[in-house]
């Protein structure tokens, strides 16, 4: 991932943010509108969510659930479509992802990007190997590497694994197969394209961080961890 790279993502994303909210609008309004007739609670879902270099930031969505104090369960988070407390709104909107579309205010905030890692609740935080922290390096993305893979069928180890690899190995042409394959993913739905992670590929990829790409120290000091530097190690040493 390069300077140029990086810089050229963050003014594309702001752009493409601005004209999408105009064009976008509209639909954001009735779905505004068919959330509030329906039942007169909260249009907006507010989550706390882990972006950049581990800073936490709210995380904006359309209120799909008829109640936000469900129990969750950070090692089977799928919501199937025959969930008994989704809207019968929340149903349509999460099937076409359109519960995601406030996550544009975001995006224009700076918080997150449309293509990168996906942003996490910050129950996950301590289940992070070292090495993998390295996908806090990019602000979190509306979609991404494994958003295409399977997202919520994926393993939670998976899930890290494609984050990683994308902050990794980013460009302009994975950028571009990614946008592809959401096209797909709302169509023909996650599980068609579940790509699960061979151990090979996950020790391989594990074994670049700190040659390919480092991990800056204001992650490990947001993840309350001690820098390599200051216990007297080369960050190559993840």
């Amino acid at each position: 991932m390069t300077k140029l790279y990086f810089n050229f993502k963050y003014i594309a994303d702001l752009f493409v943010a601005i004209i999408g909210l105009v064009i976008a609008s509209p639909v954001m309004a009735f779905i505004a509108v068919a959330i509030k007739i329906e039942d007169g609670g909260e249009v907006l879902l507010r989550q706390r969510r882990t972006g950049r270099y581990g800073k936490k930031f709210i995380c904006y969505k359309f209120r799909s659930m008829k109640s936000a104090d469900v129990p969750f369960d950070k090692h089977n988070p799928v919501i199937k479509d025959n969930n008994a407390n989704l809207t019968r709104v929340g149903k349509i909107i999460r099937k076409l992802k359109l519960d995601e579309l406030p996550q544009i205010f975001n995006v224009i905030k700076g918080d997150m990007c449309f293509i990168g890692p996906r942003p996490l609740l910050p129950v996950y935080d301590c289940e992070y190997e070292e090495w993998e922290l390295i996908k806090f390096e990019m602000r979190p993305g509306l979609t991404g590497l494994s958003q295409v893979c399977g997202n919520g069928y994926l393993s939670i180890k998976a899930r890290k694994y494609y984050d990683a690899y994308y902050v990794m190995h980013a460009s302009t042409l994975m950028d571009v197969k990614i946008v592809f394959k959401t096209i797909g993913v709302l169509f023909f739905g996650e599980r068609r394209f579940l790509r699960h992670v061979p151990p090979e590929a996950y020790d391989k990829l594990k074994s670049e961080v700190g040659t390919k790409m480092h991990i800056s120290r204001q992650t490990y000091l947001n993840f309350g961890l001690i820098p390599p530097e200051d216990r007297g190690e080369k960050d190559t040493d993840v």
